[in-house]
């Protein structure tokens, strides 16, 4: 499997997760909501949306030499 490929499966993967998410919990939808519409809680947001990718795509990975 190549990155490419790899990468749209994860990305394919991630918005179906975030679409159950949202169906399963729609309070979380309504805090997404607020939280675009209100600047001093977007933050919260960001900064979990942030960790999410990260322990995704970043956690565990080796550094490149």
């Amino acid at each position: 499997m190549n990155s490419r490929r790899r990468a749209v499966i994860q990305a394919l993967f991630l918005a179906a997760l975030g679409l159950f998410l949202i169906w399963i919990f729609p309070n979380a939808a309504a805090f997404t909501e607020m939280a675009a519409r209100e600047l001093r809680y977007l933050w919260w947001l960001v900064l979990m949306i942030g960790v999410g990718a990260w322990l995704i795509w970043g956690y565990g990975r080796k550094p490149k030499e």
